[in-house]
């Protein structure tokens, strides 16, 4: 079930009248809200919601053990339970692709096929419930978290509006808010609604534009289109992903904050990065702290050598990028990333020995420390969204050879979109505070006037037709 969707408008009506009716009753709440959830996840396929019930049984149980148990028997409880769900993603997520290239590697040599080569469908947002499950487990080990009743489990891992792509919610934030009884009266409406509203716009109108009319003709086939159209299907996807994606979170943390509940933030203005150890503070930020806490610290993070320290930047971003996808092209992607914030490291670790700041001062050095982290940033877009390696290669060889041939992708209406994208990561923050506060002050009548004419715009210049958001696949 898409949010930008009649279904989903008609859903979401019900679960908001309902779940505010049982708000005073937490039991029928939860058993509710689990109901719902369910159904959500069961629109795509209803086999989907066993693997999600799995997950959060093996979570449960797993947590209650490894809070029961001490010294080595911990350990071995906490190693299992993570074994287990980390076995179900690699199962549904990474079967096809190890078994594929094995496959291969044997029929190079000589050995012929002998592997089985199943296609297997791939869960609807397996690896945010899972990333979940397992901060879930790992907290309580650490003492951080107490296991929680199964029901209280069973609704923070599928709370619908961060079911299928995140945010990716802690238990030590979203648990405590799951217990408590929420107040209607004292919900930030017009936060709400304003991220809704923006969401799909990103989504609808700027997303949708983008890669139905620049993005997706030149990735297909990037030989038939000139440098310019390759260059601005580069600059179109990092616009388109970051809208697409932006998009979904607003949404996501406007409906939750409809029903009483704060999700954490995702995104703070990423291309308005000066590195790009800067960049992931500001992109997926609830991925990267995950990153950082449960994979980059436990590796050894700061400690060590610097060769140390480096492997395990590298190890943590590759398998970051694994993470998206079970692909050579993700690979690359993470460890492309990972060498990137090595480089980075080793710049900031220079200017502190020349007693310099860590990132560059003065309007001039931060504006050209934007401008070559961005395109850093959009060079490893390309081997984001590019299908295969050879079309990463294709691209950039076009960006060579392509000069002078015809653009006619390259309209006004692309650069202005384009434009908008990057653009708005530079909007003053008072500007949107002034903006959000002269909508509070007008009157109820008036704010659904106007919210309802900008519905009305989106789905106007929006496409016929939703695509599904991008990180779904993930």
């Amino acid at each position: 079930m898409l949010f930008p969707t009649i279904d989903f408008a008609i859903f979401f009506a019900v679960v908001y009248t309902v779940q505010w009716i049982l708000n005073p009753y937490p039991g029928p709440w939860k058993a509710f809200m689990i109901a719902a959830s369910y159904y959500f996840y069961a629109w795509w396929d209803w086999r989907f919601i066993l693997l999600l019930a799995a997950s959060t049984a093996i979570a449960q149980v797993g947590g209650r053990l490894v809070n029961q148990a001490s010294g080595l028997r911990r350990r071995v409880t906490l190693w299992t339970t993570l074994a287990l769900l980390v076995g179900l993603l690699a199962w549904f997520k990474y079967f096809g692709f190890v078994a594929v290239n094995l496959d291969n590697s044997l029929h190079y040599l000589g050995l012929g096929r002998p592997l089985p080569l199943l296609a297997i469908t791939l869960p609807v947002g397996i690896s945010f419930f899972t990333f979940m499950a397992i901060s879930y487990v790992v907290d309580i080990h650490r003492g951080v978290l107490k296991p929680a009743r199964a029901i209280d489990t069973a609704v923070y891992l599928s709370f619908f509006p961060h079911l299928v792509a995140g945010p990716i919610v802690r238990g030590t934030e979203l648990l405590p808010q799951i217990r408590r009884r929420r107040d209607g009266l004292h919900v930030d409406y017009v936060e709400a609604c304003w991220l809704i509203v923006a969401g799909l716009a990103k989504k609808v109108v700027l997303s949708s534009y983008l890669s139905t009319y620049v993005v997706n003709p030149v990735f297909a086939d990037p030989k038939q289109h000139s440098a310019p159209e390759v260059l601005f299907a580069i600059y179109g996807y990092a616009v388109q992903i970051y809208a697409d994606f932006s998009g979904y979170t607003d949404i996501a943390i406007g409906i939750a904050l409809l029903m009483g509940f704060q999700f954490p933030q995702n995104f703070r203005r990423p291309y308005a990065a000066v590195s790009l150890q800067d960049f992931w503070r500001r992109w997926h930020i609830t991925l990267s702290f995950w990153l950082r806490d449960y994979l980059y610290i436990p590796l050894g993070g700061n400690r060590g050598s610097e060769l140390r320290i480096s492997l395990n930047i590298i190890v943590t971003m590759l398998l970051g990028g694994l993470w998206h996808g079970a692909a050579w092209t993700f690979v690359a992607w993470g460890l492309y990333h990972g060498i990137g914030q090595v480089i980075g490291r080793q710049r900031r670790r220079r200017r502190a020995a020349l007693g310099l700041p860590p990132d560059p001062g003065g309007r001039g050095r931060v504006a050209l420390a934007r401008f070559v982290t961005f395109q850093a940033v959009c060079l490893g877009w390309l081997f984001f969204r590019a299908d295969t390696l050879g079309t990463v290669w294709a691209m950039l060889g076009r960006l060579v050879t392509g000069w002078g041939a015809a653009s006619p992708l390259v309209t006004p209406l692309a650069v202005a979109a384009i434009g908008a994208g990057i653009g708005s990561q530079y909007l003053p923050d008072d500007w949107l505070v002034r903006v959000k506060a002269a909508f509070a002050d007008r009157r109820p009548v008036l704010q659904g006037g106007i919210l309802g004419l900008l519905l009305l715009a989106i789905t106007t210049l929006g496409p016929q037709g939703v695509a599904p958001f991008i990180y779904y696949r993930f």
